[in-house]
């Protein structure tokens, strides 16, 4: 009988530390470590930390009856077309989560994202595809987060705030609560920097540092 075949796409430094929570869900589920393999479309060697190494084309000619992977790749527009590209392959999304993430009542997740350890979700939000939360991040309550976004590690993303498609929130970042009908709003393709203390909406597009987080001005 063939077997199905896991992959963590990216064998570089977060997909690195993705494999072994990838390994660990497989080994919960009864899944041998063999079946699960890195794709790399430039791979520099065979083996990264005891794992073999495939080229997507090798991937696909694989003997397998159904492939799924996880997209461990931090830049969101060649995450959302590396989806694209498997999606159009039938390779199927896989979510990977950490044994001890926490997610509490009528939490809902887009496929393909990866919950890494420490990472908590509360009740009555809404998170798109291929999300990634690193380690010792959380969303909170009323929350809705688009597709292709991205948590740096320990990030604090508080009540009633509306997160759009491909933002990017920077390691330490805080994101002050909004109100019932009136989130917080950080905007499509936003990137929210290292430490920064969000209390306003944050334009599309816009970079903003800092505590209070103010837009950044290249000099």
């Amino acid at each position: 009988m063939t077997l199905s075949l896991f992959a963590v796409y990216g064998a570089s430094g977060y997909g690195r530390e993705v494999m072994p929570l990838a390994r660990e869900q497989l080994r919960r589920q009864g899944i041998p470590a063999e079946q699960l393999v890195f794709v790399d479309d430039h791979p520099d060697v065979q083996t990264v930390n005891g794992q073999r190494v495939l080229r997507y084309t090798e991937f696909m000619q694989a003997e397998a009856s159904t492939r799924h992977a996880v997209l461990a790749i931090a830049n969101s527009t060649i995450r959302e077309e590396l989806a694209a590209r498997c999606a159009e392959d039938q390779v199927l999304p896989w979510t990977v989560t950490a044994a001890n993430v926490v997610i509490l009542d009528d939490a809902v997740l887009g496929e393909g994202a990866i919950l890494s350890p420490f990472t908590m979700l509360t009740s009555n939000l809404r998170i798109g595809r291929h999300f990634h939360a690193n380690i010792y991040s959380y969303v909170a309550h009323d929350c809705v987060v688009g597709d292709f976004v991205t948590f740096a590690p320990g990030v604090k993303c508080n009540g009633n705030v509306v997160i759009e498609d491909h933002a990017y929130i920077g390691t330490g970042a805080v994101i002050k609560q909004g109100k019932p009908g009136q989130p917080l709003v950080i905007g499509r393709g936003a990137v929210v920097g290292m430490g920064a203390v969000v209390t306003r909406d944050v334009p599309p597009g816009a970079t903003v540092i800092g505590n209070p987080a103010k837009p950044f001005l290249k000099g």
